[in-house]
């Protein structure tokens, strides 16, 4: 059966560590540079992040987050660079355009925090079965359907991806044009739409109708069939992201504080 999550099994290193594990490294790649401050730090986890995706043989699948912040990116860097309004130094001149330094250096800060943001995320939804991550939630005292509801998150694009793919060649086999120019798209987009929007309602009514045949309303304490076994190394793994974080804020605070000032 076709996978509809982001997460391929590569037996990896990333693969047998815990999700709470993986979802502490998400929280000490997202708290540290905040905490710390400055582009090294959002640097140094966004290469740290892509080392972790490399080894774990998953870092092509990281093309399609790669498109989705494309286009933030590229208007961020547009806007900041060029019409950031206040007092600016001339990076340099495009035509009636001019490139300003304070602009370039703001928008550069934003795109290394999303960045950064994207691969972390990455780390975790790449190589964190769905059925692992729900079970270690639910494990950790977090209510089923709030872990169900957390771990649906991370099933949303592939969802949408291949539904709106077998709708797209349904569509074609019965003649609907959905390639050509902005025009002939643009009317393919209703014919398109409708049913993306109907078999998401259905999908969500086959989906409840199947959680309630296996018992998911029911009060007494979930079982697992085949229980998680994290790496030897899992603990040490996540006491140092846990350490790197009290780190941080232990530095935030004594530079607040005017003890560190460095």
């Amino acid at each position: 059966m076709k996978s509809i999550s982001l997460f391929e099994d590569k037996h990896s290193f990333l693969n047998s560590l815990c999700p709470k594990t993986k979802l502490a490294y998400v929280a000490c790649a997202l708290g540290v540079p905040f905490l710390v401050g400055g582009m090294p730090m959002y640097l140094l986890f966004i290469i740290a992040s892509l080392i972790l995706l490399a080894t774990s043989h998953v870092l092509n699948k990281t093309k399609i987050v790669i498109k989705v912040t494309g286009f933030i990116i590229l208007t961020i860097f547009i806007v900041q660079t060029f019409f950031r309004s206040g007092d600016y130094t001339v990076l340099f001149t495009l035509g009636p355009l001019v490139a300003r330094k304070e602009g370039f250096e703001f928008a550069l800060g934003i795109v290394l925090n999303i960045f950064n943001i994207s691969c972390a995320f990455c780390v975790l939804t790449l190589t964190t079965k769905p059925s692992d991550m729900m079970q270690e939630l639910v494990k950790a005292g977090l209510s089923p359907k709030l872990g169900y509801v957390f771990v649906s998150l991370f099933q949303i694009i592939p969802q949408m991806t291949e539904r709106t793919s077998t709708i797209i060649d349904a569509q074609r086999s019965r003649g609907l044009q959905t390639q050509g120019s902005l025009v002939t798209r643009f009317k393919a987009f209703i014919p398109l739409l409708t049913p993306i929007i109907i078999s998401s309602f259905m999908g969500t009514g086959e989906r409840t109708i199947a959680l309630e045949v296996r018992g998911f309303s029911c009060p007494n304490k979930k079982t697992f069939i085949s229980p998680f076994v994290p790496h030897a190394y899992d603990r040490f793994c996540l006491g140092t992201c846990i350490l790197l974080l009290v780190a941080a804020a232990v530095y935030a605070l004594l530079h607040s504080m005017g003890y560190v000032v460095w």
